[in-house]
């Protein structure tokens, strides 16, 4: 994997251009070696709203960073079967001369006084605050945190809104990933209101 890792995590339910724009992005921003796009096996936060399983969720962001150099998916949150927690995940990740960076978005950071564990977080990784034009906020709560800031395109697409856009019959391309809405496709997800 390397000596600098970003570590993407969230739902992704579904993934979309945005989550990887933001992985891409980073990488390059920040001189990372990989990206990984962690797929939250039980996020505990959001459990009555998540649609597709876990493995499908999966293999939606396998198919959105195939081909893209640098950026990975990570099922260690899936194969852990535990409720996704960033600490427990950093600990799996870690090595000797491994610096992690969590890559987050400005409303995800705003969240963080909810994370179990969010102290021990602190020691384990650098935040990297994601900033689409309009957000600078956002800072990790408390002091002591190593903070980056990388700035990304404004692009206004939401997992919420493609759901209902599937749901509806409406089209996603460009929204999504080619081979993620190839795997949509494949695999029945998101049809149904």
């Amino acid at each position: 994997m390397g000596d600098r890792i970003g570590v993407l995590g969230g739902t992704f339910d579904p993934v979309h251009i945005g989550h990887v724009v933001a992985a891409v992005e980073t990488r390059a921003a920040l001189r990372l070696d990989c990206v990984l796009m962690v797929v939250a096996g039980d996020p505990w936060q959001k459990r009555q709203q998540v649609v597709a399983s876990a493995a499908d969720r999966l293999a939606l962001v396998e198919a959105a960073v195939e081909g893209i150099d640098g950026v990975e998916a990570s099922a260690v949150e899936v194969e852990r079967g535990e409720p996704s927690v960033t600490a427990d995940t950093l600990e799996a990740l870690a090595a000797p001369g491994r610096d992690l960076f969590v890559v987050l978005g400005a409303d995800a950071v705003r969240n963080m006084p909810t994370w179990r564990r969010l102290e021990e977080t602190r020691a384990l990784a650098t935040i990297v605050v994601v900033e689409r034009a309009g957000e600078h906020d956002a800072l990790p709560p408390g002091e002591g945190w190593r903070v980056e800031r990388v700035r990304i395109p404004r692009l206004e697409v939401s997992s919420t809104d493609l759901r209902a856009r599937l749901a509806e019959g409406r089209p996603i391309d460009g929204l999504v990933p080619p081979g993620t809405v190839r795997a949509i496709r494949e695999r029945d997800l998101y049809t149904r209101p």
